[in-house]
């Protein structure tokens, strides 16, 4: 056989491979070994996962925030007045439940992938990407770090230090702001897709269920500035992503048996 005759039936053997499959692979992704059925068994138990993790962080989140700014500083210095009186252990805590709860409140949302994936593998995809940011930078790379500042700051005062601000400030930018930055992009798409899922049909669930977002969170902070400096309101307000967990698990959970009805169960 020729060099030419080889190129020929190389080329014809390619062109068959190419009908054979014709588009089969279009709009198709990497499941990572999670299936895009509506098996509601397991979405129950991701959401309750997802639930039981989301109070977990609230508690973090409270033992953290809770208390009354000092009125008479302003900026970062202002809102750290209330969280440097937290003890050592309760900034342990604070840093521990969400060390362990982020990542499963990450894991959680695979239940809601999985609503997704069977209509809508596109959604699923961008769903998927906001999960695993949420798992790569949410705990360790934002709440810690966060919880971290704290006692970064806190020590520098108890040692007399005069720059203390300014060196916390410079700690936060270097190890802190990297990880919000790249956890609000995941974040915010995280949000976008399931709304956008939710109010063009694409999961078994009920329109107006697009309303069961992590953005409810929003909301709480909002509440939270029209309730002044209020030791529990100041409490909500750093706690806005895991209320808003709480109210997107519990209210698909509640909301389940009526899209159960829409689309039965597998």
């Amino acid at each position: 056989m020729t060099e030419n005759e080889y190129k020929r039936l190389l080329l014809k053997e390619l062109a068959l491979a190419v009908r054979i499959t014709g588009g089969r692979n279009k709009m198709q992704y990497n499941d990572i070994g999670i299936d895009s059925t509506v098996d509601w068994a397991r979405i129950r138990k991701l959401l309750i996962i997802g639930l039981i993790a989301g109070c977990m962080v609230f508690a973090g989140d409270m033992i953290l925030g809770y208390g009354v700014y000092n009125d008479s500083l302003t900026g970062l210095e202002k809102m750290l007045s209330a969280k440097i009186t937290k003890s050592d252990t309760q900034l342990f805590w604070a840093a521990f439940l969400g060390f362990i709860g982020i990542p499963l409140e990450g894991l959680s949302y695979f239940g809601i992938y999985r609503l997704m994936a069977e209509q809508s593998p596109k959604h699923a995809h961008a769903y998927r990407s906001g999960i695993l940011g949420i798992l790569m930078f949410g705990g360790c790379g934002v709440h810690v770090p966060c919880v971290a500042s704290v006692y970064f700051y806190k020590c520098l005062l108890r040692s007399g230090d005069i720059g203390a601000l300014e060196k916390t400030i410079k700690f936060g930018q270097y190890f802190l702001l990297p990880g919000i930055i790249l956890f609000l992009v995941f974040f915010i798409t995280l949000i976008a897709v399931q709304i956008s899922a939710f109010t063009k049909e694409k999961t078994p669930y009920p329109k107006w269920c697009w309303i069961f977002s992590l953005a409810f969170g929003v909301l709480v902070i909002l509440l939270s500035k029209a309730a002044g400096n209020n030791a529990f309101f100041n409490g909500l307000s750093t706690a806005w992503i895991s209320i808003g967990d709480i109210w997107m698990t519990g209210g698909l959970l509640l909301t389940m048996n009526k899209a159960k009805r829409i689309s039965p169960s597998v």
